[in-house]
Protein backbone atom coordinates (compact mmCIF):
# COMPACT_ATOMS: atom_id res chain seq x y z
CA UNK A 1 0.00 0.00 0.00
CA UNK A 2 1.11 3.37 -0.47
CA UNK A 3 -0.09 7.16 -1.01
CA UNK A 4 -0.42 9.05 -4.04
CA UNK A 5 -0.32 12.98 -2.84
CA UNK A 6 0.12 16.05 -4.31
CA UNK A 7 -3.44 15.72 -6.20
CA UNK A 8 -5.49 18.82 -6.72
CA UNK A 9 -8.55 18.83 -5.13
CA UNK A 10 -11.17 17.16 -7.04
CA UNK A 11 -14.50 16.75 -5.59
CA UNK A 12 -13.18 17.51 -2.14
CA UNK A 13 -10.79 14.74 -2.79
CA UNK A 14 -6.95 15.19 -2.45
CA UNK A 15 -4.89 12.14 -2.54
CA UNK A 16 -5.34 8.33 -3.76
CA UNK A 17 -4.72 5.66 -0.81
CA UNK A 18 -3.36 2.39 -3.90
CA UNK A 19 -3.58 -0.92 -2.15
CA UNK A 20 -2.06 -3.92 -4.29
CA UNK A 21 -2.71 -7.76 -3.60
CA UNK A 22 1.05 -9.02 -4.36
CA UNK A 23 -1.25 -12.53 -5.02
CA UNK A 24 -3.37 -11.70 -7.81
CA UNK A 25 -2.33 -8.29 -8.34
CA UNK A 26 -5.80 -6.88 -7.61
CA UNK A 27 -5.85 -3.37 -6.94
CA UNK A 28 -7.70 -0.82 -5.28
CA UNK A 29 -7.44 2.27 -5.84
CA UNK A 30 -9.37 4.36 -3.01
CA UNK A 31 -10.07 8.13 -2.96
CA UNK A 32 -9.09 10.22 0.28
CA UNK A 33 -9.77 13.53 2.00
CA UNK A 34 -7.13 15.71 4.30
CA UNK A 35 -6.19 15.83 6.78
CA UNK A 36 -6.58 11.99 7.38
CA UNK A 37 -4.88 9.95 10.47
CA UNK A 38 -4.31 6.63 11.11
CA UNK A 39 -7.92 6.09 12.45
CA UNK A 40 -9.61 7.43 9.96
CA UNK A 41 -7.23 5.40 7.25
CA UNK A 42 -8.00 1.90 9.00
CA UNK A 43 -11.80 2.68 8.73
CA UNK A 44 -11.43 3.40 5.29
CA UNK A 45 -9.57 0.22 4.72
CA UNK A 46 -11.25 -1.85 6.74
CA UNK A 47 -14.63 -0.60 4.27
CA UNK A 48 -12.64 -1.10 0.99
CA UNK A 49 -10.40 -3.90 1.55
CA UNK A 50 -10.92 -5.78 4.55
CA UNK A 51 -14.91 -6.29 3.59
CA UNK A 52 -14.09 -7.51 0.40
CA UNK A 53 -10.49 -9.71 0.75
CA UNK A 54 -10.59 -10.19 4.21
CA UNK A 55 -7.40 -9.61 6.83
CA UNK A 56 -4.46 -9.41 5.33
CA UNK A 57 -1.28 -11.56 6.37
CA UNK A 58 1.28 -9.26 5.57
CA UNK A 59 1.30 -5.66 4.35
CA UNK A 60 4.25 -3.95 2.71
CA UNK A 61 4.71 -0.19 2.96
CA UNK A 62 7.07 3.06 3.14
CA UNK A 63 7.52 4.60 6.31
CA UNK A 64 5.33 6.78 5.85
CA UNK A 65 4.45 8.24 9.43
CA UNK A 66 0.77 6.94 9.31
CA UNK A 67 2.39 3.49 8.70
CA UNK A 68 4.75 3.78 11.51
CA UNK A 69 2.22 5.63 14.44
CA UNK A 70 1.66 2.78 17.69
CA UNK A 71 -2.09 3.01 16.48
CA UNK A 72 -1.54 1.12 13.11
CA UNK A 73 0.99 -1.18 14.37
CA UNK A 74 -1.12 -2.07 17.58
CA UNK A 75 -3.93 -2.53 15.35
CA UNK A 76 -2.44 -4.78 12.72
CA UNK A 77 -0.44 -6.73 15.36
CA UNK A 78 -3.86 -7.52 17.56
CA UNK A 79 -5.06 -9.21 13.83
CA UNK A 80 -1.82 -11.34 13.10
CA UNK A 81 -0.77 -9.41 9.81
CA UNK A 82 3.16 -8.61 9.63
CA UNK A 83 3.56 -5.32 8.79
CA UNK A 84 6.89 -5.11 6.60
CA UNK A 85 8.34 -1.48 5.67
CA UNK A 86 11.21 -0.76 3.22
CA UNK A 87 14.12 -0.22 3.99
CA UNK A 88 15.23 3.66 3.93
CA UNK A 89 16.00 5.64 0.80
CA UNK A 90 14.92 2.98 -1.26
CA UNK A 91 10.76 2.92 -2.39
CA UNK A 92 12.20 -0.18 -5.02
CA UNK A 93 11.36 -2.08 -1.87
CA UNK A 94 7.31 -1.41 -2.08
CA UNK A 95 8.02 -2.01 -5.62
CA UNK A 96 4.45 -3.26 -6.01
CA UNK A 97 2.64 -0.02 -5.47
CA UNK A 98 5.33 2.63 -6.91
CA UNK A 99 4.82 0.24 -10.22
CA UNK A 100 0.90 0.92 -9.64
CA UNK A 101 1.41 4.24 -8.95
CA UNK A 102 3.28 5.32 -11.89
CA UNK A 103 1.15 3.82 -13.87
CA UNK A 104 -2.16 5.46 -12.32
CA UNK A 105 -0.72 8.91 -12.80
CA UNK A 106 -0.01 8.11 -16.42
CA UNK A 107 -3.42 7.40 -17.07
CA UNK A 108 -4.90 10.39 -15.49
CA UNK A 109 -2.51 12.56 -17.05
CA UNK A 110 -4.16 11.60 -20.41
CA UNK A 111 -7.50 12.65 -19.15
CA UNK A 112 -7.05 15.82 -17.52
CA UNK A 113 -4.10 17.58 -19.22
CA UNK A 114 -7.00 19.94 -19.94
CA UNK A 115 -9.35 19.35 -16.81
CA UNK A 116 -7.02 18.79 -14.18
CA UNK A 117 -10.08 19.20 -10.94
CA UNK A 118 -11.84 16.12 -12.33
CA UNK A 119 -9.39 13.11 -12.14
CA UNK A 120 -11.83 11.65 -9.46
CA UNK A 121 -13.97 11.18 -12.00
CA UNK A 122 -12.28 8.78 -14.01
CA UNK A 123 -10.11 6.75 -11.20
CA UNK A 124 -13.26 3.83 -10.88
CA UNK A 125 -12.81 3.05 -14.71
CA UNK A 126 -9.00 3.28 -13.76
CA UNK A 127 -9.00 0.22 -11.13
CA UNK A 128 -11.83 -1.22 -13.26
CA UNK A 129 -9.68 -1.51 -16.80
CA UNK A 130 -6.24 -2.48 -14.49
CA UNK A 131 -7.86 -5.43 -12.64
CA UNK A 132 -9.18 -7.02 -16.41
CA UNK A 133 -5.82 -6.21 -17.61
CA UNK A 134 -3.79 -9.77 -18.70
CA UNK A 135 -0.67 -9.81 -16.32
CA UNK A 136 2.31 -11.72 -18.06
CA UNK A 137 3.52 -12.22 -14.56
CA UNK A 138 0.67 -14.32 -13.18
CA UNK A 139 -0.71 -14.96 -17.17
CA UNK A 140 -4.28 -13.72 -16.33
CA UNK A 141 -5.83 -11.00 -14.86
CA UNK A 142 -6.51 -9.95 -11.66
CA UNK A 143 -10.23 -10.24 -11.44
CA UNK A 144 -10.05 -13.96 -13.10
CA UNK A 145 -7.56 -14.86 -10.27
CA UNK A 146 -10.02 -13.54 -7.21
CA UNK A 147 -13.23 -14.09 -8.87
CA UNK A 148 -12.38 -17.72 -11.03
CA UNK A 149 -13.72 -15.93 -13.86
CA UNK A 150 -13.15 -13.78 -16.98
CA UNK A 151 -14.77 -10.09 -15.99
CA UNK A 152 -18.19 -9.48 -17.74
CA UNK A 153 -17.74 -8.03 -21.18
CA UNK A 154 -19.10 -4.30 -21.38
CA UNK A 155 -21.11 -3.58 -24.61
CA UNK A 156 -19.64 -0.96 -27.05
CA UNK A 157 -21.44 2.21 -27.70
CA UNK A 158 -22.63 1.87 -31.38
CA UNK A 159 -23.86 5.58 -32.30
CA UNK A 160 -27.40 6.13 -33.29
CA UNK A 161 -28.91 3.71 -31.18
CA UNK A 162 -28.95 6.00 -27.85
CA UNK A 163 -31.92 8.59 -27.43
CA UNK A 164 -31.19 10.43 -24.79
CA UNK A 165 -28.54 12.91 -25.78
CA UNK A 166 -26.72 13.05 -21.89
CA UNK A 167 -26.43 9.11 -21.99
CA UNK A 168 -24.65 9.06 -25.27
CA UNK A 169 -21.99 11.76 -23.92
CA UNK A 170 -21.56 9.27 -21.17
CA UNK A 171 -21.22 6.19 -23.40
CA UNK A 172 -18.79 8.12 -25.79
CA UNK A 173 -16.72 9.38 -22.83
CA UNK A 174 -16.53 5.74 -21.21
CA UNK A 175 -15.41 3.86 -24.46
CA UNK A 176 -12.86 6.04 -25.12
CA UNK A 177 -11.96 6.32 -21.83
CA UNK A 178 -11.74 2.57 -21.55
CA UNK A 179 -9.63 2.37 -24.84
CA UNK A 180 -6.99 4.84 -23.64
CA UNK A 181 -6.63 3.12 -20.00
CA UNK A 182 -5.65 -0.48 -21.43
CA UNK A 183 -3.07 1.00 -23.94
CA UNK A 184 -1.45 2.93 -21.48
CA UNK A 185 -1.39 0.46 -19.27
CA UNK A 186 0.26 -1.84 -21.60
CA UNK A 187 2.46 0.75 -22.71
CA UNK A 188 3.78 2.16 -19.49
CA UNK A 189 4.51 -1.86 -18.29
CA UNK A 190 6.64 -2.42 -20.76
CA UNK A 191 8.43 1.20 -20.87
CA UNK A 192 9.28 0.53 -17.05
CA UNK A 193 10.63 -2.65 -17.60
CA UNK A 194 13.27 -2.25 -20.00
CA UNK A 195 14.09 1.00 -18.29
CA UNK A 196 14.82 -1.12 -15.01
CA UNK A 197 16.46 -4.02 -16.41
CA UNK A 198 19.06 -1.69 -18.56
CA UNK A 199 20.08 0.02 -15.27
CA UNK A 200 20.24 -3.41 -12.77
CA UNK A 201 24.18 -5.32 -11.67
CA UNK A 202 24.86 -7.51 -9.26
CA UNK A 203 26.56 -5.85 -6.59
CA UNK A 204 27.28 -7.33 -2.85
CA UNK A 205 29.34 -6.75 0.34
CA UNK A 206 30.81 -8.65 3.28
CA UNK A 207 30.16 -8.29 6.93
CA UNK A 208 33.63 -5.70 8.07
CA UNK A 209 33.36 -3.55 4.53
CA UNK A 210 33.33 0.14 4.69
CA UNK A 211 30.89 0.79 2.12
CA UNK A 212 30.24 4.66 1.02
CA UNK A 213 26.55 5.61 1.56
CA UNK A 214 24.21 7.23 -1.35
CA UNK A 215 21.74 9.67 0.57
CA UNK A 216 18.81 11.29 -0.96
CA UNK A 217 19.50 13.44 -3.81
CA UNK A 218 17.29 16.38 -3.06
CA UNK A 219 18.66 16.94 0.38
CA UNK A 220 22.09 17.56 -1.05
CA UNK A 221 21.47 21.55 -1.78
CA UNK A 222 20.91 21.24 2.61
CA UNK A 223 23.93 18.83 3.11
CA UNK A 224 26.37 22.08 2.29
CA UNK A 225 25.90 25.76 1.47
CA UNK A 226 27.48 26.03 -2.17
CA UNK A 227 26.56 27.64 -5.23
CA UNK A 228 26.48 25.53 -7.55
CA UNK A 229 24.28 22.12 -5.96
CA UNK A 230 25.06 19.92 -8.46
CA UNK A 231 28.92 19.71 -7.00
CA UNK A 232 27.47 18.94 -3.48
CA UNK A 233 28.26 15.42 -2.38
CA UNK A 234 25.97 12.71 -3.26
CA UNK A 235 27.66 10.11 -1.10
CA UNK A 236 28.65 9.77 2.82
CA UNK A 237 30.99 7.30 4.48
CA UNK A 238 32.44 5.21 4.81
CA UNK A 239 30.81 3.53 7.26
CA UNK A 240 31.15 -0.34 8.31
CA UNK A 241 28.72 -3.19 7.12
CA UNK A 242 27.54 -5.13 10.26
CA UNK A 243 25.00 -7.35 9.04
CA UNK A 244 23.73 -8.45 5.79
CA UNK A 245 19.29 -8.10 5.62
CA UNK A 246 18.01 -10.38 3.25
CA UNK A 247 19.73 -10.26 -0.31
CA UNK A 248 19.60 -6.87 -1.10
CA UNK A 249 19.85 -5.21 2.03
CA UNK A 250 22.84 -4.26 4.57
CA UNK A 251 23.00 -3.00 8.05
CA UNK A 252 25.57 -0.35 8.40
CA UNK A 253 27.49 1.11 11.55
CA UNK A 254 26.16 4.64 11.70
CA UNK A 255 27.36 7.14 14.09
CA UNK A 256 25.82 6.66 17.77
CA UNK A 257 24.44 10.03 17.24
CA UNK A 258 22.13 9.20 13.98
CA UNK A 259 18.78 8.96 13.82
CA UNK A 260 17.71 7.67 10.76
CA UNK A 261 17.33 4.07 9.83
CA UNK A 262 20.78 1.96 9.48
CA UNK A 263 19.20 -0.60 7.12
CA UNK A 264 19.73 0.52 3.04
CA UNK A 265 19.55 -1.08 0.00
CA UNK A 266 22.55 -2.40 -1.97
CA UNK A 267 22.04 -0.03 -4.78
CA UNK A 268 22.69 3.21 -2.24
CA UNK A 269 25.93 1.81 -1.65
CA UNK A 270 29.50 1.85 -3.26
CA UNK A 271 32.80 -0.16 -1.60
CA UNK A 272 35.41 1.88 -0.33
CA UNK A 273 38.78 1.03 -2.58
CA UNK A 274 42.17 1.88 -0.61
CA UNK A 275 42.50 3.49 2.58
CA UNK A 276 39.37 4.89 4.31
CA UNK A 277 38.86 6.35 7.90
CA UNK A 278 35.20 5.29 9.32
CA UNK A 279 33.32 8.57 8.79
CA UNK A 280 31.87 9.37 12.55
CA UNK A 281 29.41 12.24 11.81
CA UNK A 282 26.06 12.48 9.31
CA UNK A 283 24.80 15.75 8.10
CA UNK A 284 22.24 17.51 10.28
CA UNK A 285 19.85 17.62 7.51
CA UNK A 286 19.71 14.35 7.42
CA UNK A 287 18.82 13.79 11.10
CA UNK A 288 15.50 12.63 12.63
CA UNK A 289 12.96 15.55 12.57
CA UNK A 290 11.28 17.01 15.64
CA UNK A 291 8.42 14.38 14.80
CA UNK A 292 10.64 11.44 15.19
CA UNK A 293 11.76 12.30 18.46
CA UNK A 294 9.46 10.79 21.62
CA UNK A 295 8.99 12.70 24.69
CA UNK A 296 6.30 12.89 27.28
CA UNK A 297 4.50 15.75 27.44
CA UNK A 298 1.37 14.27 29.91
CA UNK A 299 0.29 11.50 32.09
CA UNK A 300 -3.30 10.63 31.48
CA UNK A 301 -4.14 7.68 33.64
CA UNK A 302 -2.46 5.43 35.86
CA UNK A 303 -3.32 1.19 36.20
CA UNK A 304 -1.94 -1.58 37.72
CA UNK A 305 -1.31 -4.72 35.96
CA UNK A 306 -0.04 -8.22 36.58
CA UNK A 307 2.91 -9.63 34.84
CA UNK A 308 4.24 -13.03 35.87
CA UNK A 309 2.71 -12.38 39.32
CA UNK A 310 4.26 -9.34 40.14
CA UNK A 311 1.94 -5.93 40.43
CA UNK A 312 3.33 -3.45 37.82
CA UNK A 313 2.36 0.39 37.94
CA UNK A 314 1.71 2.12 34.41
CA UNK A 315 1.12 5.70 32.92
CA UNK A 316 -0.88 5.82 29.49
CA UNK A 317 1.21 8.41 28.39
CA UNK A 318 0.84 11.40 25.99
CA UNK A 319 3.88 11.90 23.55
CA UNK A 320 4.39 15.54 22.15
CA UNK A 321 3.62 16.36 18.55
CA UNK A 322 1.96 12.93 18.78
CA UNK A 323 -2.01 12.79 18.36
CA UNK A 324 -4.04 11.39 20.97
CA UNK A 325 -4.43 8.37 19.25
CA UNK A 326 -0.83 7.52 19.75
CA UNK A 327 -1.18 7.45 23.57
CA UNK A 328 0.72 3.99 25.06
CA UNK A 329 0.77 2.17 28.38
CA UNK A 330 4.15 2.55 29.62
CA UNK A 331 5.71 1.08 32.87
CA UNK A 332 6.31 3.80 35.72
CA UNK A 333 9.90 3.11 36.32
CA UNK A 334 10.63 3.13 32.65
CA UNK A 335 9.48 6.10 32.28
CA UNK A 336 11.04 7.72 35.59
CA UNK A 337 14.52 6.34 34.58
CA UNK A 338 14.09 7.18 30.68
CA UNK A 339 12.86 11.18 31.34
CA UNK A 340 14.18 11.61 34.81
CA UNK A 341 12.78 15.66 34.72
CA UNK A 342 9.67 14.61 33.31
CA UNK A 343 7.20 14.75 36.44
CA UNK A 344 4.23 11.97 36.96
CA UNK A 345 2.84 14.41 40.23
CA UNK A 346 -0.18 15.75 39.81
CA UNK A 347 -0.52 15.10 35.83
CA UNK A 348 -1.71 11.46 36.08
CA UNK A 349 -5.47 10.71 37.35
CA UNK A 350 -5.14 7.09 39.02
CA UNK A 351 -7.77 4.76 38.59
CA UNK A 352 -7.51 3.04 41.72
CA UNK A 353 -6.14 -0.81 42.81
CA UNK A 354 -6.93 -4.02 41.24
CA UNK A 355 -5.91 -5.27 37.91
CA UNK A 356 -7.12 -3.32 35.29
CA UNK A 357 -7.20 -4.50 31.09
CA UNK A 358 -5.04 -3.59 28.54
CA UNK A 359 -7.38 -1.13 27.66
CA UNK A 360 -9.37 -0.38 31.06
CA UNK A 361 -13.34 0.87 30.27
CA UNK A 362 -15.43 3.21 31.74
CA UNK A 363 -19.41 2.24 30.96
CA UNK A 364 -18.05 0.05 27.92
CA UNK A 365 -15.85 3.20 26.40
CA UNK A 366 -12.14 3.11 26.03
CA UNK A 367 -9.52 5.11 28.15
CA UNK A 368 -8.45 7.06 24.96
CA UNK A 369 -12.12 7.50 23.67
CA UNK A 370 -12.57 9.49 27.22
CA UNK A 371 -9.31 11.27 27.16
CA UNK A 372 -10.43 12.45 23.80
CA UNK A 373 -13.87 13.44 25.18
CA UNK A 374 -12.98 15.67 27.77
CA UNK A 375 -10.53 17.31 25.13
CA UNK A 376 -13.30 18.37 23.28
CA UNK A 377 -15.34 19.44 25.78
CA UNK A 378 -12.86 22.03 27.10
CA UNK A 379 -12.25 23.11 23.53
CA UNK A 380 -15.93 23.83 23.00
Amino acid sequence: MDFITGLPKSKGFEAIFVVVDRLSKYAHFILLKRPYSARSLAETFTKEVVRLHGIPESIVSDRDPIFVSNFWQELFKQQGTFLKFSTAYHPQTDGQTEVVNRCLETFLRCFIVDQPKTWAMWLPWAEYWYNTTFHASTGTTPFEVVYGRSPPVITNYLPGEVKVEAVQRDLADRDECLRQLKHHLSRASDRMKTQADRHRKERSFEVGDLVFLKLRPHVQQSVAARICPKLSPRYFGPFKVIERVGAVAYRLELPPTSRIHPVFHVSLLKKAVGDAVVNSTLPASLEASEDSIWEPETALEQRTVIRHDISISQVLIHWKNKPIEEATWEDKDFIIGQFPSFSLEDKAVSLGGGNDSAQTKEKGKPVIWRVYQRRNKKLK
